[in-house]
């Protein structure tokens, strides 16, 4: 008998975050520099989580530049 479970998902948080001087190419709101996590999981259980440093617009939410 074979059973597949794909049921794999991804999710970002911003763990910790502080201005920085600058402004968004897309809408033109701050910026800040944050502590960001990457957390990988498979059927529920964590498999993979990756901390990174990025400069993320603090109105829209978009990551304008990313420190592996």
């Amino acid at each position: 008998m074979v059973c597949f479970c794909f049921m794999v998902d991804q999710k970002r948080r911003l763990r910790s975050s502080k201005p920085v001087a600058g402004t968004c190419s897309r809408c033109r709101g701050g910026a800040s520099v944050g502590d960001m996590i990457t957390l990988t999981r498979f059927c529920y259980v964590p498999i993979y989580w990756k901390s990174w440093k990025a400069i993320v617009c603090t109105f829209c939410g978009a990551i304008l530049k990313s420190y592996g």
